[in-house]
């Protein structure tokens, strides 16, 4: 079984920027769909980007335009690129393949976001 390990996460003022990346110990090669998950306190977690294998991207309306998510089937990996980041960007961050619609790995721990004065 795959295990994903997110890193890059820490606390940033309003209008910074940070790089998450997500390491996966095995191929991520034959996942065509790799996203980004968020899971802000009491509310539930959501998918906010995604990445075909192709290099396709589609975003969550909330991110599109300040995040920008990519992959390396090389290196099984894949990054998400915050730019001016606002505090309800405030959350957990996970990666995870997206297999009919549904998270496919088992979750990592997960990187904390902090957005705050």
């Amino acid at each position: 079984q795959v295990q994903l390990v997110e890193s890059g996460g820490g606390l940033v003022q309003p209008g910074g920027s940070l790089r998450l990346s997500c390491a996966a110990s095995g191929s991520i090669a034959s996942i065509n769909i790799m996203g980004w998950y968020r899971q802000a306190p009491g509310m539930e977690r959501e998918l906010v980007a995604r990445i075909f294998s192709g290099g396709t991207t589609v975003y969550a309306d909330s991110v599109k335009g300040r995040f920008t998510i990519s992959r390396d089937n090389g290196k099984n990996i894949i990054a998400l690129q915050m730019n001016n980041l606002r505090p309800e960007d405030t959350a957990v961050y996970y990666c995870n393949g997206v297999v009919r619609g549904l998270p496919y790995f088992s979750w990592g721990q997960g990187t904390q976001v902090t957005v705050s004065t």
